[in-house]
């Protein structure tokens, strides 16, 4: 068995993402608002700290349900500031509410999100082919503009680098190396 990455040692969580996450499609909501928060709790750091810690924010936010999350008051957002199951990232926490609101629009606007975002992909995974990591970008025109539509609508923490990240997480794009054997 051969992956892109998630071979290391205690690591099992890591390769149980690579194996069964990473570059398939997702089409529930709910699972895309969850991997929109993660990623961007991501940002300067390693995404193996955000699964981690997935847990922890499933339970701070109300297992990633849109509606319940755009809800949370100011006080529940500066109580989630000293939880040591998540990022205590101010700015993070915050865009956490203001993303579902955002996301709650977009359903409204398209139907779903799932509709709004893969029409960015034209309905169909991108299927790369490359043969080491560091071909893959880390943005490209498509996340160029799926980020300029969500800043554009009052989204954060959804510039391009983890917006591709975002696409990788649900097959959007799928960047499994050709050979990698969890393709």
């Amino acid at each position: 068995m051969k992956r892109c990455f998630g071979d290391g040692q205690g690591k099992e969580f890591y390769a149980e993402y690579h194996d069964n996450e990473w570059g398939v499609p997702v089409h529930d909501d709910r699972h895309l608002f969850e991997m929109l928060i993660l990623e961007g709790a991501q940002a300067g750091l390693s995404w193996e700290t955000i699964l981690k810690r997935r847990e922890g924010y499933r339970a701070v936010f109300h297992n990633f349900d849109p509606a319940k999350v755009a809800t949370m008051t100011d006080e529940k957002l500066e109580q989630l500031r000293s939880d040591q199951r998540i990022i205590r990232n101010k700015l993070k926490i915050y865009a956490a509410r203001t993303n579902a609101r955002v996301f709650l629009e977009i359903q409204k606007e398209f139907g779903s999100f799932d509709q709004h975002l893969w029409s960015f992909v034209d309905g169909q995974p991108i299927i790369n082919r490359w043969k080491s990591m560091k071909e893959v970008p880390v943005t490209t025109p498509i996340s160029d503009a799926i980020s300029k539509d969500l800043k554009k609508r009052g989204m954060s923490f959804v510039g391009s680098t983890i917006i591709y990240a975002y696409m990788q997480a649900v097959g959007l794009v799928n960047d499994h190396l050709t050979s990698c054997t969890f393709k």
